[in-house]
């Protein structure tokens, strides 16, 4: 009988994109079972690769366009617009116009980058006649709140004495009023979603000045400053629109965007597998799979918490389909993802290496041990028929 195993792996950061790797455990996989079926879900989570991933899975189309980058400079960015039946619909990664890697290491600062480029991604895809635009929350290098956003797309944010202010974190300090007389029209004719942390929050202990400031180059001095920042921003919000920013579920995603793009964008805050996984068609392949491979950088107690292995492995239990998940580093704790749908794990290094090694060897790396996982499957399966035959 022909397996069917549904290949649904991220990507490894700074190794292999979300595509490579789907490619490279299909090829380890044919390996070892020549005859097998694969299926193919390469799953991205708001983060970089998500506008590349949705476009491959539905023959889309990618548009390249230039933006204001995080630091104010102009950056060559895109999205997409995604193909198959249904309304026209386009995707944005705000990575692609306000991610971390696009702020260069000596001027981390996030008290001065800004989401406006966000913004203007909108713009695009609304000048493109779509009806509908699925944002991807993730990869951050701001902590603005989607203030930038707001002033791309129209909004006017005023200090005391009604002048503008100007664009960064550090800015919503001086906030006293928004004119949202200038907002885009066209916002109120599309439906937007966006795919977020569910768990990030924009204010308090666990707020996303507190919790990721740091990652981004904040000082302690500056955390401080940005999430009084952040408080002033959404009391002045509450005052002018009666969205309590500070309370909603995934507002502090990627710096604060999702606050932004709840209030000036009228968007839809989605847990990001929840809403991605719709378009990826992830259940219709789930529901012919015998088997899901998985994989991501690192396995570990924290795997269990919006990582990609355990919401794959969760959705594949619930129909009774095992899955074994591959990954860089096995970490600390990553026996609870047992607990959490995943069958086996396994690590695809299988001798002592320097991190440089594994980045620059992944792609074969990742076709040995997916060949490995399935040589012992086979073992498994030649066992079983033993049993039955006796």
């Amino acid at each position: 009988m022909t397996m069917t195993v549904l290949v649904a792996p991220s990507g490894f950061k700074e190794s292999l994109s979300v595509t490579d790797v789907t490619q490279s455990i299909s090829t380890g996989i044919l390996r070892a079972m020549p005859d097998a079926r694969i299926l193919q879900a390469a799953m991205v989570d708001g983060g970089e690769g998500t506008t590349e991933g949705l476009v491959r899975a539905t023959n889309g189309t990618l548009v390249p366009v230039q933006v204001t980058g995080p630091v104010g400079e102009p950056v060559d960015s895109f999205f997409g617009i995604l193909g198959g039946y249904g309304p026209r619909t386009a995707v944005i990664e705000m990575a692609a116009a306000a991610g971390l890697s696009l702020v260069p290491r000596d001027q981390r600062n996030p008290m001065l980058t800004t989401s406006y480029g966000v913004g203007e991604l909108i713009r695009h895809a609304l000048n493109e006649g779509v009806e509908k635009i699925l944002i991807g929350c993730g990869d951050s290098g701001i902590n603005d709140g989607g203030a930038g956003l707001a002033q791309a797309l129209g909004a006017r944010l005023l200090d005391e004495q009604g002048a503008e202010i100007g664009r960064g974190g550090a800015e919503l300090m001086w906030l006293h009023r928004i004119d949202l007389s200038g907002l885009d029209p066209r916002l109120k004719t599309v439906q937007i979603d966006a795919a977020v942390n569910w768990h990030n929050m924009l204010l308090g202990p666990k707020g996303v000045a507190r919790v990721f400031g740091p990652q981004k180059g904040a000082t302690p001095t500056q955390v401080d400053y940005l999430d009084a920042a952040l408080q002033r921003w959404a009391t002045v919000i509450r005052a002018e629109t009666g969205i309590d920013v500070g309370q909603e579920q995934g507002a502090g995603a990627s710096g604060g965007l999702g606050a932004g793009l709840l209030t000036f964008a009228g968007a839809t805050l989605h847990p990001r597998f929840d809403i991605i996984m719709q378009y990826l068609d992830f259940d219709r392949l789930l529901a012919e799979a015998d088997l899901v491979v998985t994989a991501e950088g690192s396995l570990d107690g924290q795997s269990p918490y919006g990582k990609v292995p355990c919401e794959v492995a969760r959705r594949a239990e619930e129909r009774g389909i095992p899955t074994i998940a591959l990954a860089g580093t096995i970490g600390k704790g990553v026996h609870q993802t047992f607990d959490h749908g995943v069958s086996a794990f396994a690590s695809i290094l299988k001798r002592p290496c320097t991190l440089e090694e594994a980045i620059r060897d992944g792609d074969r790396l990742l076709r040995r041990a997916a060949e490995d996982a399935m040589r012992m499957m086979r073992v498994g399966l030649r066992l079983s028929e033993r049993q039955q035959a006796a």
